[in-house]
């Protein structure tokens, strides 16, 4: 288990030299993308396919397009391919529903795992495949927006999604080299938890989907509540499977967070679904300092839910 931070040593840090705090929590993460990409450089001889798992809100895309440029850096050309674009069509009669009658895009049984599976076997063997495209606006597949991979001798591919370590991949291709990542480190004050490392994923939930998605904290928790669920059922129980646990978690995170937060959930109407794990956050919230975000730099992965990012 990661080392958990300390509230008062965050706080201190906010107040004494914030830009410097910043710069070194960012290349603490930048060393452990480096670190992950060397191990991965190790195993191209093995295998060029990647699995990166993970739950909502870990930081799954940035982290993978960061390793895929050190991996660059090693000699080795790396692409980065989420496995999103491998949703099936949604259909009446098939496809997974929740108890409200919701399409289950937790469930890994809304994934092609079959085209999946034929994917990683004809790009491992040097074949070429046709990556498909999935649009969550139609929610259907777009063959005009499909596109080729061929990877060259030595090239490796991460494909990043939630079910990546699911048995049904993993199991059939054991030779790839398997990646977890999440927001690993609780924050703890006097030797006890009173920030929880699921409650840094919320946070970053709920600022993207405020600024980005059209959805105010109370959609978020709406679907949150099945987004936990999936995460017991279908994610963690494979993350010991995994070679490497990476923790995406950064010591000033909730302090940059705080500033987006705040205001949407005290918007939150009372009765909303979850509000109540919400609402806990926010006394806990209010105990940190506050870092302007204007000291993220723009390849960090608070960008992928704050926004700026040169990634995107």
């Amino acid at each position: 288990m990661p080392y958990p931070y300390d509230i008062d040593e965050i706080n201190e840090q906010a107040r004494k030299d914030p830009e410097a705090f910043s710069k070194e929590c960012e290349a603490i993460y930048n060393r452990k993308v480096r670190e992950a990409a060397a191990d991965i450089y190790e195993r191209t001889q093995i295998c060029g396919v990647v699995f990166l798992s993970g739950p909502s809100g870990s930081g799954k895309t940035t982290t993978a397009i960061k390793i895929c440029d050190a991996i660059k850096k090693l000699g080795v050309y790396a692409h980065t391919i989420s496995m999103d674009r491998y949703y099936l069509s949604h259909d009446l009669e098939t496809t997974p529903r929740t108890e409200d009658g919701e399409v289950d895009l937790e469930s890994p049984y809304c994934l092609d795992i079959d085209l999946l599976n034929d994917h990683f076997d004809k790009l491992v063997q040097g074949k070429e495949v046709i990556i498909p495209h999935f649009s969550f606006n139609l929610q259907e597949r777009d063959p005009s927006r499909a596109k080729p991979l061929k990877l060259g001798k030595g090239e490796i591919v991460i494909f990043e999604g939630i079910h990546a370590l699911n048995d049904m991949i993993g199991d059939e291709h054991p030779d790839a080299f398997k990646l977890y990542i999440s927001a690993r480190s609780d924050i703890v004050e006097n030797n006890k938890v009173c920030f929880k490392r699921t409650w840094t994923r919320l946070l970053r939930r709920v600022v993207r989907d405020e600024l980005f998605r059209g959805a105010g904290a109370a959609t978020t928790l709406n679907m949150w509540a099945n987004v936990r669920e999936g995460e017991k059922a279908y994610i963690s129980p494979y993350k010991y499977k995994a070679d490497l646990l990476f923790d995406s978690s950064m010591a000033y995170e909730v302090p940059v967070m705080k500033t987006f937060a705040v205001k949407a959930i005290r918007e939150v109407p009372e009765g909303t679904k979850r509000s109540e794990e919400l609402r806990a956050v926010l006394p806990a919230l209010m105990a940190f300092e506050e870092i302007d975000s204007n000291l993220v730099p723009p390849e960090s992965i608070l960008r992928e839910f704050i926004g700026g990012s040169i990634y995107y």
